[in-house]
């Protein structure tokens, strides 16, 4: 059984927000992707719509999550089921960091309004 060491773990930046990615194809994880999202104090990432069921556990902080247009209010050991299709926006509108498990299938890509296609390189 792989073991990732914190030191290992890559940090990947986007849209204002740290990913840093832990479970992967590269270190081991054949089907499941996983990382901690740092989303700094008054942030807002645009929205997207995932192609995966994605797991967010919120470890610190307070975030609001809008899922397919309802607005939810998360705080610290709350966790939020997205499903595929789902169009997701993160904003943490504290003036404090949030911190959230991400875990998901291998594969995963979004896209913006735009119709901008993302492949996250902590999903692969």
């Amino acid at each position: 059984m792989p073991v990732v060491r914190a030191s290992e773990a890559v940090v990947h930046e986007m849209h204002g927000a740290r990913f840093v990615s832990y479970a992967t194809p590269r270190t081991g994880s054949a089907q499941l992707a996983a990382w901690r999202g740092e989303i700094p104090a008054d942030t807002r990432a645009p929205a997207h719509t995932v192609t995966h069921e994605e797991v967010l556990h919120l470890l610190a902080g307070t975030l609001r999550l809008t899922l397919d247009g309802e607005t939810h209010t998360v705080t610290a050991g709350d966790t939020a089921i997205v499903n595929a299709g789902t169009t997701l926006a993160v904003e943490n509108p504290t003036d404090a960091p949030a911190a959230m498990w991400v875990t998901t299938s291998v594969g995963l890509e979004a896209e913006l309004a735009d119709g901008t296609r993302i492949t996250p390189p902590w999903t692969h």
